[in-house]
């Protein structure tokens, strides 16, 4: 169990600190964060837990994806002047 705690932890400092950047603003995303790891600590089934993790992990990927894309658009409006 102790290994489950671990992950958890690591998933939600991860997603706390990919929300510095969240376009809603870091508040925002922070209190989201924290209603949703809030809503779901009374889980005890390893199934669940492990469908709640591999979420969250999906939540992390789509959030490096959108920072990426808002970089590769900052990115060509500087290089090409008809973007």
């Amino acid at each position: 169990m102790a290994s489950v705690r671990s992950r958890v932890i690591w998933l939600y400092k991860n997603l706390h600190y990919l929300g510095k950047e969240y376009p809603k603003g870091q508040e925002y995303f922070h209190d989201r964060l924290k209603a949703a790891f809030l809503k779901n600590k009374d889980v005890k089934d390893p199934e669940q837990i492990e469908m709640l993790l591999a979420r969250g992990e999906y939540v992390m990927k789509e959030l490096e994806a959108l920072y990426k894309l808002r970089k590769y658009r900052a990115m060509k409006q500087r290089y090409y002047a008809d973007a």
